[in-house]
């Protein structure tokens, strides 16, 4: 029994800290999204503007203003570092991770919820979201407050729930949109509807207090946006960046109709094989209140975003709170250790191997030589910590999942504990470096030098944060300096400065030269 244990329990309990906050800082921002949010949070400074954002000094409407908020006040006591455009979402992780122990706790008894803890923390999606420079995080832990809250209601009748439920509501309309509203409606709807009880939806959901607290915590800013940028707001956040974004496929991310059922497994790591043989209870867990809440609220958000033209796996995400909770509820009924654990060892065996695999990637015809480049510097950049840590962790989980005495759920919660260890010391630092490393070191070559920067034919915002400067998308002038792409690099004309992996800083010949 997991609560029986005190030291097992505090260390269970312990999990979230480590693996949201551990090296949070250890690799540079990730280019697109990253670089994007962390350049507009900057430029809030830069303006002196915290009502509008912009990104290199265009308008950007893809996201409401609440986590450019939280990254502002990040960035206002630790400076423009990763850690502080990453500590809203690791803050958010946290909670989002507590808030399911306790709603566990309750519902399923104290090890039940140290097992959906344990998955929480540990999954690779969540622990890729709750330390990202991103909104994704923030807007995960306000979906999972406002459903636990919305059952709290459910269940008891009580009415304090309910309009807490509203205020998370509201936080997630101003973080993302209206997805906020989407997700908690359907869900009770289509929970109250399989039990007939369509006029107990209808007052929870009209509830004239609980629209009073979205108006006054939604209405200003949007107000505000739309009286500021009038049509250019319409046009950019809600069409493009909501009905577009539903409708159509945005910047090239498709996928099929079952995207999302490969895509969760995968997210899921290393709780793969238990979330399929949760499959297997469904039918039984539609006769439990809370159980059948749960899949309907996971089920919603696998079936709307497979409607959805534009796919992006972190969306899935939005129903992975209730899978920590039914993983967790089903894990005694594992079966067969080895096919529980082979998920976890090929993983920990891909980090052993990965700079090779990346070398030989490299090396090849795949993708565009912009990335190939880019991982040339795979083999140089993995020193012997990082093989010693990777192998450590891999021979640990083998040595736990075959010679230590205990059940297959403590040993998948050991192994997930090495799999954030060798995440967060190593492999996410290694390959922020290998990926970003070179934008990185671009930003400060030309941070020193005088003469004006642009971005030529390459999309990496974080060199405008590692500049602490705007730096416009455009070709460059004469005595301009561009940051481009190795493979967008005119084979005349120009003079290359600084070349690091794929990543190029050119200067336009004069006549005399």
């Amino acid at each position: 029994m997991l609560s029986r244990n005190p030291v097992v329990a505090t260390l269970i309990l312990l999990l979230p800290l480590a693996s949201f906050f551990l090296l949070l800082g250890g690799a540079p921002l990730f280019d697109v999204d990253e670089g994007a949010f962390s350049e507009a949070t900057r430029e809030m400074f830069a303006r002196g503007d915290f009502l509008s954002t912009y990104l290199n000094g265009e308008h950007r409407f893809d996201k409401p203003i609440l986590v450019y908020w939280f990254q502002a006040l990040g960035y206002l006591i630790f400076g423009a570092t990763e850690w502080a455009f990453r500590l809203p979402s690791a803050v958010a992780a946290v909670i989002w991770s507590y808030a399911t122990w306790y709603f566990a706790r309750q519902r399923f008894g104290p090890d039940t919820a140290l097992a959906a803890l344990a998955v929480a923390a540990t999954a690779i999606g969540p622990f890729a979201i709750g330390r990202a420079a991103t909104a994704d995080a923030l807007l995960n832990m306000l979906l999972a407050l406002a459903l636990f809250d919305a059952w709290r209601h459910l269940e008891s009748g009580q009415r304090t729930p309910l309009l807490r439920s509203y205020v998370w509501i509201a936080l997630g309309v101003l973080t993302k949109g209206p997805i906020a509203l989407i997700v908690p409606g359907t869900v009770t709807l289509l929970y109250c509807a399989t039990r007939g009880e369509w006029k107990r939806w209808a007052r929870s959901v009209f509830d004239p207090t609980g629209w009073a607290i979205l108006a006054v915590l939604v209405t200003p800013w949007y107000v505000y946006a739309l009286f500021t940028h009038g049509q250019n707001f319409i046009d950019g956040f809600i069409l493009k960046h909501n009905v577009e974004r539903f409708t159509g496929t945005l910047e090239g991310h498709t996928g099929s109709l079952f995207y999302y059922i490969f895509a969760v497994p995968l997210l899921l790591l290393p709780w793969t094989s238990p979330l399929i043989a949760s499959l297997r209870n469904i039918r039984a867990d539609a006769g439990t209140g809370v159980r059948r809440f749960l899949w309907i609220w996971a089920g919603f958000v696998v079936v709307f975003f497979s409607l959805s033209g534009t796919k992006l796996p972190h969306y899935v995400l939005y129903g992975s709170t209730p899978l920590f909770l039914l993983i967790a509820a089903h894990r005694d009924s594992l079966r067969r250790g080895w096919v529980h654990f082979a998920p976890l060892t090929l993983l920990l065996a891909l980090f052993v191997t990965l700079p090779l695999v990346f070398d030989l990637l490299s090396a090849s015809s795949a993708g565009n030589a912009y990335y190939r480049a880019q991982l040339g510097d795979a083999l140089a950049r993995a020193d012997a910590i990082y093989y010693t840590v990777t192998l450590a962790c891999l021979l640990l989980w083998l040595a736990v999942a075959f010679r230590l005495p205990a059940g297959i759920w403590s040993k998948m919660m050991a192994g997930a504990a090495l799999q954030v260890l060798a995440l967060t010391t190593v492999v996410v630092p290694w390959v922020g470096n290998v990926l970003q490393g070179p934008v990185k070191e671009a930003a400060a070559f030309v941070r020193e030098r005088p003469e004006p920067v642009v971005a030529w034919r390459l999309d990496v915002p974080s060199l405008s944060v590692y500049r602490e400067a705007v730096t416009p998308s455009r070709a460059p002038l004469a005595g301009e300096l561009a940051v481009t792409r190795i493979d967008r690099v005119p084979e005349t004309g120009y003079e290359t400065l600084f070349l690091k992996g794929g990543v190029a800083v050119v200067r336009q010949q004069t006549a005399e030269e």
